[in-house]
């Protein structure tokens, strides 16, 4: 997340700088193509426009131009988001009050999960840390140590900000200042995906963009090379392009069609391959987190907006039928349905490459993760903040597009192997899906991850840029994974002072959230209407 961030900062600053005006010295770009709207396509073209669409500067204007049919429908329901969307909101200098009331957003603290690991298990991933550290050692290294001692010790969420706010349904912003449980915690939000993607839509028609309505029946390719180089549409138009970015969803219409990029197949170790999604009525209170919950073949998500809220049911074919799929889904809302179950297959995996010649996929195009831990739209915004940091010219020089596709292999693969590790952990045994994933085999290095928390209490971060150390304390020890041995160095603080420190910050997180407003009060504040 504060890569994306970094990479933001720096490809969209206030004013000229040196980087940018050394590549717009060089042959620059001059005709960039999004093929495809909805969320990817938007997300692609709000910081493109903002960045290149310079009209008062010919000599450095880049035209931007998305390309979208109304005839074409969007997979649209991703509705949970992790904080990255904050800082890519914030990058682009959107106000969030206006951003909460247009997409109509409720806030997420994290993801609270039932049924998972074993059936009545309960947990929650909460986004921020579990409090200050004693002697550079995290907190929860210390509760390991005193809840060897002491097995009625108060479950180490209770050292989450974020997870007791959750529970108390509460919500404020961090509060900047000196290191407090006020900002030792981290927040997303849950909006409508389709209001989203219009909210960007005029945001970046107002910074430049172009929108063009039509549906693409050619792609025609210079024969020299095999660049891409005009989209034919059905009303006789053709589009041409320098950069063509691939937002056009599970049909690929340039990655895989154009330049028959591989597509790998990770459904071994990610065995879901459907989703049914479906609205219900509000029902109150409106609640700051995703709520998963854990079912025979698969699991269920629950997600509250202001103005309804999302469901649904990512589930293994081989396993459930869909008649059997749709009776779960419809039988756990806790309001009436306002439409039918829509219907979604896919194949878990990434394309081998993203960027191939003048074509870079972003979104479905480039691979699929189940929404699990919500990061479809993170992978989106993460891919184009790589985009615009490794930005070609009309050289096209090869070693930018195979650093792009050597970053994006690592996000995905740690994402992978993030939501393989809420699956293969835990005692569940009551189906055959859940028997398939328990003696699944594994990738290596998440292996190691598990076994190495398992034996020393520490925690392997493979990839810097993924999901921190809390996040996956959070999903080990929330699974029933609890060390055999605790960190040595943990020993060398005396037990009154781990103890003393320990409680000091639980009350002082008590104390702060239990000032805070109620998450539902705040959203009133901010769009009157609900």
């Amino acid at each position: 997340m504060e890569q994306l961030k970094w990479l933001l900062d720096a490809a969209i600053p206030d004013g000229p700088n040196c980087l940018l005006e050394t590549v717009l010295r060089n042959r620059p770009l001059q005709r960039i193509v999004i093929v495809g709207g909805g969320s990817a396509g938007w997300i692609t073209a709000a910081p493109l426009a903002r960045m290149l669409c310079r009209p008062d500067q010919p000599d450095q204007h880049c035209e931007v131009t998305l390309v979208e049919s109304a005839d074409i429908g969007t997979v649209g329901v991703g509705e949970a988001t992790l904080p990255t969307v904050r800082f890519f909101n914030q990058m682009l200098g959107i106000d969030e009050a206006d951003f909460v009331r247009k997409t109509r957003a409720s806030f997420k603290l994290g993801i609270k999960f039932r049924d998972w690991g074993c059936k009545g298990n309960r947990f929650f991933h909460g986004f921020g840390g579990f409090g200050p550290a004693i002697h550079n050692r995290p907190l929860w290294a210390y509760w390991l140590r005193m809840r060897a001692l002491d097995p009625g010790l108060p479950s180490y969420e209770e050292w989450s900000v974020a997870t007791v706010m959750a529970r108390q349904q509460r919500f404020v912003p961090p509060q900047p200042g000196e290191p407090s449980p006020a900002n030792g915690f981290d927040y997303a939000f849950h909006f409508d995906a389709s209001l989203y993607a219009a909210y960007l839509r005029e945001y970046a028609l107002r910074h430049g963009a172009q929108r063009v309505d039509g549906t693409i029946t050619r792609v025609e390719t210079r024969p020299q090379d095999g660049f891409v180089k005009t989209l034919h549409l059905s009303d006789g138009r053709c589009i041409e392009g320098d950069l063509f970015i691939d937002c056009s969803g599970f049909r690929a219409l340039l990655i895989d069609g154009a330049m028959q990029s591989p597509y790998e197949d990770w459904s071994r170790w990610l065995p879901c391959d459907r989703a049914l999604a479906v609205p219900c009525e509000r029902t109150d209170p409106m609640t700051p987190f995703t709520t998963s919950t854990a079912q025979s073949a698969g699991w269920q998500w629950r997600i509250p907006l202001q103005h309804r809220t999302g469901n649904g049911l990512v589930y293994c074919s081989s396993y459930l039928d869909a008649a059997e799929a749709e009776r779960t889904l419809l039988g756990h809302l806790d309001g009436k349905p306002l439409d039918e179950p829509r219907a979604q297959r896919f194949v878990t995996g990434r394309r081998r490459k993203g960027w191939v010649r003048n074509v870079v996929a972003i979104g479905l195009s480039s691979g699929f993760l189940e929404p699990l831990e919500s990061t479809s739209l993170h992978l989106i915004m993460d891919a184009v903040g790589r985009l615009m940091a490794l930005l070609p010219d009309l050289d096209f020089e090869p070693t930018l597009a195979d650093e792009f596709n050597r970053q994006m292999a690592y996000r995905y693969e740690s994402v992978r192997d993030f939501i393989i590790l809420h699956y293969t952990l835990g005692e569940r045994r009551d189906s055959e899906f859940w028997r398939y994933c328990a003696d699944m085999p594994i990738p290596d290095g998440l292996a190691h991850q598990i076994e190495l928390f398992r034996k020393t209490g520490r925690v392997a971060i493979l990839e810097p840029e993924g999901f921190a150390e809390p996040s996956w304390v959070s999903i080990l020890l929330g699974l029933g994974i609890i060390p055999e041995r605790c960190d040595p160095y943990v020993d060398l603080v005396d037990m009154p002072q781990i103890r003393s420190h320990l409680s000091g910050v639980r009350d002082a997180i008590a104390r702060t959230v239990a000032a805070m407003p109620s998450h539902s009060s705040v959203l009133e504040r901010l769009s009157p209407a609900i």
